[in-house]
């Protein structure tokens, strides 16, 4: 089973959902580097369970311990870990998914394939598993600005069937965080909110898109072939528990236009080779081009619900599900953060990647 994400910059998550805690361990960040853990918790409060009233009731501080890569304040270049412990833990609302299986969750292809399985709010499964990657993400994200001055603002663009218009600008962090359900057109969200408490009441649940938008991204990053910038954003968002759909750029409304509508033409601005339009997304090639990048990510709606569902038991046996526990009537929300996360990780790793084939021996 790996645990592992990245070349150059990685990280490697640890723990379970009702276990003692989740942990993480950061390899490859520079020296250097200013940090604290209150630069991690920023970005884990922003994730934590229990942080309103669309989301899951578990109470979950997630506190956030840096236990070695630091000194006096900085980063040694060595590894960072850090432990986010489980203080809410209640293992026992999952005794009956001991042996049924939760219809669209990993229980049964866990069990198949390892031939055992934490039933325990999924294990590594859970996305609880994710606050290591917010933890890991925070030190990306800040390697980014700090060093390039690279902004990543991920935000909620649907939920269910409502939508929100396309936006032009690029908001601020303040702006997604002004409701929680971190959409930036506040009218928007008041809907979304709603159906959100909607389908609460019933015990189900819904699902929504997300849109991850990056500027000031240097030229260059990524490979022409396996290892193209927007496979490797892919592979990263499609890692997150409950997503289902990756785009990049104009994505499936492109294959509606044809080429000459959808190529966007080069020009000069202030010295600078530049797109007239963005069809492409800021990726042509699999390498960066110097816009914007921007991709959507699609979650489908939470799998376990407060509905009796029909299942079948690890004895082969039909059988019905009521499930318990405490569940995110819709993931989306709380993802926004995740997905910023693992943008970043991924750009630091080209970055790196880019430094070390096309930066040490300078042989143009």
């Amino acid at each position: 089973m790996s645990n592992t994400f990245g070349k150059l910059f990685t990280l490697s998550t640890w723990g379970e959902s009702h276990g003692g805690g989740i942990g993480v361990v950061v390899d490859g960040c520079p020296p250097n580097l200013p940090l604290s853990e209150a630069d991690i918790q920023i970005e884990l409060d922003r994730r934590r369970p229990g942080q309103s009233s669309i989301t899951t009731t578990r109470k979950e501080s997630d506190n956030v311990t840096i236990v070695s890569g630091l000194y006096e304040g900085r980063t040694l270049g060595t590894p960072i870990a850090m432990l986010i412990p489980n203080k809410d833990a209640r293992p026992d609302a999952y005794d009956e998914m001991r042996l049924k299986y939760r219809p669209s969750h990993a229980d049964f292809t866990y069990q198949a394939k390892y031939g055992l399985r934490n039933h325990e709010g999924g294990g590594r499964s859970s996305a609880r598993e994710t606050a290591g990657r917010v933890a890991a993400g925070a030190i990306a994200k800040k390697l980014l600005k700090t060093a390039l001055d690279v902004d990543i603002i991920a935000y909620v663009t649907r939920i269910h069937d409502i939508e929100m218009p396309a936006l032009d600008k690029f908001p601020s962090l303040e702006e997604v965080e002004a409701n929680p359900v971190r959409c930036p057109d506040a009218k928007i969200a008041e809907k979304m909110i709603s159906r959100i408490k909607e389908v609460q009441k019933k015990g189900d649940s819904v699902g929504g898109i997300i849109l991850c938008r990056t500027r000031n991204l240097p030229v260059g990053l990524g490979e022409p072939v396996f290892d193209r910038l927007e496979a490797d954003l892919a592979k990263a968002m499609l890692s997150l528990p409950a997503t289902k759909g990756f785009e990049v750029g104009s994505g499936f409304a492109g294959t509606y236009l044809t080429g000459s509508q959808h190529n966007d033409p080069f020009e000069m601005q202030e010295g600078k080779v530049r797109t007239r339009t963005n069809n492409s997304g800021g990726v042509q090639g699999g390498i960066s081009n110097g816009e914007e990048l921007y991709f959507k990510t699609a979650f489908k709606p939470t799998a376990t619900i407060l509905q009796e569902q029909d299942t079948v038991n690890i004895n082969g046996e039909n059988t019905v599900l009521k499930a318990r526990g405490r569940h995110d009537p819709c993931v989306v929300p709380r993802a926004v953060p995740i997905v910023e996360a693992m943008t970043g990780l991924v750009l630091v790793d080209h970055c790196m990647r880019q430094q070390a084939q096309c930066g040490t021996f300078n042989l143009k």
